[in-house]
């Protein structure tokens, strides 16, 4: 007769596997040049990872999922339901003890917690909360914790997470219920993602109780062959109908999904085309927040896709030549916004400038009296 040793996992082990998993819930911005540069973690391989926050600072965080353990069947997922992966959950202690002691050391400035749906999601909702009730209320800890909502929570599970978290996410995962469908069966789009955005948003927003809890979402990118276009549309109507402060785009990796996955067949080919797409979406996002474009202004081909070849600003402004040039000493700071190579910094330190004096080239701008190759792109669109 033989014996067989079922080994069970210590917290080392757990956090190992779990963080490894949670590079595909993102809270970071984009890359452009190889696969996956912002999916790293720390040094050492460690649960720490480089993240950008929804006020568009950066920091670090302890990152981890509760548990890999998910009954959805989310086909771009690699830890959906039929998958034979090694499963594990931490629990409430070994995940306090392991994030609390890489705070106190000053190694991480917060805890983004996500995970798998535990049987359903306020069974699991209670599990993420339980953490964080205990580091506010027992532990003391004031700082950053992001929770992740997930879909089909209640509304009850939805504002306890809201009412302990710095910030909180759903991922609304596509552009609309069609896309949704091709991807999963276990969610409706309207019932267990759009409804409960809109709670959160009416939870945190300005003047309420929870203004100051921050709220973002992901989109999955390509998986469901969604277009450019039906994503940037919606972005813009989740910052002007919800209030978000963000929305992170996670291109989607070919071949960790189900092999029939719509997605798959309109990759583009080349590998590093991926997260190109996924760095112009972010260049999009920037455009529609910081810089006053409207979504319907954003330049698409005749299928709906940014170019990969030039950044959508440079492209529109050659898409308008009726706009330039713009004065620098009279524009405002809208109109400067729209030139290429200005960004927030650059047109802020045009207007402090011109309050002292007319600006009468280029070199003027810069601080070294030499042009960076920024500036040598607003050139052609400026007059002086």
């Amino acid at each position: 007769m033989s014996l067989g040793i079922i080994h069970r996992p210590d917290t080392q082990e757990k956090l190992e596997l779990l963080s490894a998993d949670a590079q595909y819930d993102l809270a970071c911005a984009c890359g452009t040049s190889r696969p996956a540069e912002h999916r790293r973690r720390g040094a050492g391989g460690r649960w720490i990872y480089p993240v950008t926050l929804p006020n568009g600072g950066t920091s670090v965080l302890f990152k981890t999922l509760l548990s890999n353990v998910c009954t959805n069947d989310c086909k771009y997922c690699p830890l959906r339901r039929d998958q034979d992966v090694r499963r594990c959950t931490l629990d409430m202690d070994e995940t306090i003890r392991a994030f609390l002691d890489y705070y106190r050391r000053g190694e991480v400035f917060g805890l983004f917690l996500s995970s798998g749906v535990i049987g359903d999601a306020d069974r699991t909702m209670e599990r993420l909360t339980a953490i964080a009730q205990r580091l506010r209320r027992r532990e003391g800890f004031r700082g950053y914790i992001h929770l992740k909502v997930l879909p089909g929570a209640s509304d009850a599970a939805i504002e306890k997470a809201v009412s302990l978290a710095t910030a909180v996410s759903l991922n609304i995962e596509t552009p609309g219920a069609a896309h949704l469908s091709r991807l999963s069966h276990a969610k409706d789009y309207m019932r267990d993602i759009v409804r409960p955005m809109k709670l959160i948003s009416e939870l945190t927003r300005r003047g309420g109780r929870y203004a100051r809890v921050k709220q973002t979402t992901q989109f999955i990118v390509g998986a469901a062959g969604e277009t450019d276009a039906e994503i940037v549309r919606y972005t813009g109507r989740l910052y002007r109908g919800l209030g978000l402060q963000r929305v992170y785009f996670s291109a989607y990796q070919k071949g960790l999904g189900h092999p029939e996955l719509p997605g798959e067949q309109r990759l583009v080919e080349r590998p590093e085309e991926v997260p190109l797409r996924e760095h112009r979406l972010y260049q999009v996002d920037f455009l529609l927040r910081k810089y006053g474009f409207e979504a319907d202004e954003i330049p698409f081909d005749v299928e709906g896709r940014l170019s990969l070849e030039e950044d959508p600003k440079l492209v529109w402004a050659r898409t308008h030549p009726e706009y330039f040039p713009v004065d620098i000493n009279t524009a405002s700071r809208g109109q400067l916004l729209r030139v290429p190579g200005l960004g927030c910094v650059t047109v802020d330190r045009i207007l402090e400038r011109r309050r002292h004096g007319r600006l009468a080239r280029i070199e003027d701008v810069s601080d070294t009296g030499r042009t960076s190759r920024l500036l040598q792109r607003a050139r052609p669109y400026l007059a002086f």
